[in-house]
């Protein structure tokens, strides 16, 4: 034995010494740099959710049908009052594509000056439903409905941008917008100003995906903000003429909702309208949150205060006149990448879209469109995420199925149209899997008995194995059938209708039907067993549980003699029996 065995199994017990008081290390020095880093990286990951979400305020106002300013102003809000809110950490709220073709309908049918009273209303009445606890109810999201949520929205981001990308306008809805990549690419190739700028959006998307390979601290440094840089360094070389941001004066656009707007809130249909904003956006804002909390290890989402901070942000937006809030995940997302930890990232891009948008319209007129475009492709290229479709194949066939169904719906559609699709086909399945029913039928092998014996959740789902089943043991021609339904451990309403049914119009007919319901502790039969014969007692009849034993017996009271005796075990803990009596 070694002298370090010996120490610690035969040796003298000693009691180890205390620690020395004086570390060799220092614990807490170090905290106030890494406090510093934390902050810088905030400051830098807010500058990248700036350039993502500036040209997205712009594109959504222009597309509802609004001053492009009125975008900016929600951005704005949806940083410095939503932001700061406690309910999410690192989700970034502002005006959102997927309520876009809504607002362009209210707009037109109700003005830009009642705008301001819906998205009002609609604040104060998701301010409600936060306080009554209402929103952790969204929590109840399939993993497969998120990542196909996600999908369904980078696609179509993909294709929107790459119009910009190239100085043209978008035709419009996603289809047409892949339908029309052939069209777009033909067109760049044959104008020299639009290949200058698709040329710094692919430079842009390139910088993206390899920015965080180089060397030392120049990769601190957000690939969005040098792609920025380069864009305006081109764009400033004689001869190149690219499009760029221009933003008009944000105070001229704010409209305060006056009494004759809020008059409005007696027409029906201005109601009808605050429910569906309600519903829409706040539906949008709490999937969108399901979402986010999947992308980071932070805290998670409370999702009855987040319900709070976004009718806060829709109350103030609608008191200034401008579009609905909701939690945007393209802004979400590269929040995310870039680093940040804390609500300080997400409220210093509403600071930054104020100021550049108040003091600084003149540095954002500088900006190549095609080079936030090209920050866009990227965002939706990380949401899109191709490789988790053929890993969801691996993994579950059926989640494969409805993440695809749900990125499809929402391409084709749009974004609450999909997710409410695709949480069906979530329910779908899962109601496909939890009905696990196993059938065993026996019309062969007793020459009297025809036997059904069934285990697991019969649910309407199964309804037509049951009805096959039952149909056989009806079609064998034997004088008896035997239905053991005590291995069931749900029989809903629809499975049971059928086999009472089936019961009872086999016993019309004339055959002499055994059933063994769930939880019953004896067999119903019409009758059990005849009346007493010759004045000798009826033996009683045995429950589930009992052990039975297969008899040669030609007449009731006749001394059986013992053939074979077992029991087989099913499914749920039943038997399956072989009954032979009388008849």
């Amino acid at each position: 034995m070694s002298g370090q065995h010996a120490r610690h199994g035969l040796g003298t017990r000693t009691r180890p010494k205390a620690p020395s008081p004086t570390p060799t290390t220092p614990l807490r020095k170090p905290a106030p740099a890494s406090g510093r880093a934390d902050l810088a990286t905030e400051i830098t990951a807010s500058l990248v959710v700036f350039l993502v979400a500036l040209p997205l305020c712009i594109g959504v106002a222009v597309a509802s049908g609004v001053p492009a300013e009125l975008g900016i102003i929600s951005g704005v809000i949806g940083g410095l009052v939503v932001g700061a809110a406690r309910g999410s950490t690192l989700q970034v709220s502002g005006p959102a594509a997927g309520l876009a073709a809504l607002v362009a309908e209210t707009v037109l049918e109700y003005g830009v000056a009642s705008l301001g009273v819906i998205v009002l209303g609609s604040g104060i009445l998701q301010i409600i439903l936060g306080l009554v606890r209402l929103g952790r109810m969204f929590q109840a999201i399939s993993l497969a409905v998120v990542q196909g949520m996600l999908a369904g929205i980078g696609l179509p981001l993909i294709f929107s941008q790459l119009y910009p990308m190239s100085d043209s306008r978008a035709p419009g809805t996603p289809l047409e917008n892949i339908a029309g990549v052939p069209g777009l690419l033909a067109a760049t190739l044959a104008d020299r100003q639009a290949m200058t700028a698709a040329l710094l959006g692919v430079v842009t998307i390139v910088l993206s995906f390899l920015w965080k390979k180089m060397p030392g601290p120049v990769k601190k440094i957000p690939a969005a903000l040098v792609a920025v840089g380069i864009g305006i360094g081109v764009a400033a070389l004689p001869g190149v003429d690219v499009k760029t941001l221009q933003v008009g004066n944000l105070l001229a656009s704010v409209d305060v909702p006056g009494p004759g707007q809020l008059a409005g809130l007696a027409d029906v249909g201005i109601l009808t309208a605050i429910l569906t904003f309600t519903v829409i956006a706040s539906a949008e804002s709490l999937f969108t949150a399901a979402a986010v909390d999947r992308m980071h290890s932070g805290p998670r989402t409370r999702y009855n205060a987040e319900l709070v901070a976004q009718g806060a942000g829709n109350t103030v937006a609608g008191l200034l006149g401008a579009l609905p809030i909701t939690a945007v995940v393209a802004r979400s997302s590269a929040n995310v990448q870039a680093g940040a930890k804390t609500r300080i990232s997400r409220t210093l891009h509403g600071l930054w879209l104020l100021a550049f948008a108040l003091l600084l319209p003149q540095v954002l007129a500088l900006i190549p469109i095609s080079v936030l475009a090209g920050v866009l492709v990227h965002s939706g290229w990380k949401l899109f995420a191709p490789e988790e479709f053929p890993k969801m194949w691996r993994q579950d066939r059926g989640e494969f199925a409805v993440m695809t169904v749900t990125t499809l719906v929402i391409v084709a559609t749009a974004l609450l149209e999909g997710v409410l699709i695709g949480l069906a086909a979530g329910v779908v399945l899962a109601a496909l899997r939890m009905s696990r029913t196993v059938i065993r039928q026996d019309v062969e092998g007793d020459a009297d008995v025809a036997q059904v014996v069934m285990a697991g959740n019969a649910t309407f789902l199964r309804l037509p194995q049951v009805i096959e089943a039952l149909e056989a043991s009806a079609a064998s021609g034997k004088p008896r059938i035997r239905l053991d339904l005590t291995g069931v451990t749900h029989l809903d309403h629809a499975c049971r209708s059928q086999v009472e049914e089936f019961t009872a119009q086999q016993r019309g007919l004339g055959t002499e039907v055994e059933l063994l319901m769930p939880g019953a502790e004896t067999p119903t039969r019409e009758p059990a067993f005849p009346e007493p014969i010759e004045g000798k007692l009826m033996p009683p009849v045995p429950g589930p549980d009992a052990e039975w034993f297969y008899l040669d017996t030609t007449a009731y009271g006749q001394n059986p003699t013992v053939r074979e005796r077992g029991s087989s075990q099913l499914p749920g803990g039943a038997h399956e029996f072989t009954y032979v009596g009388p008849g």
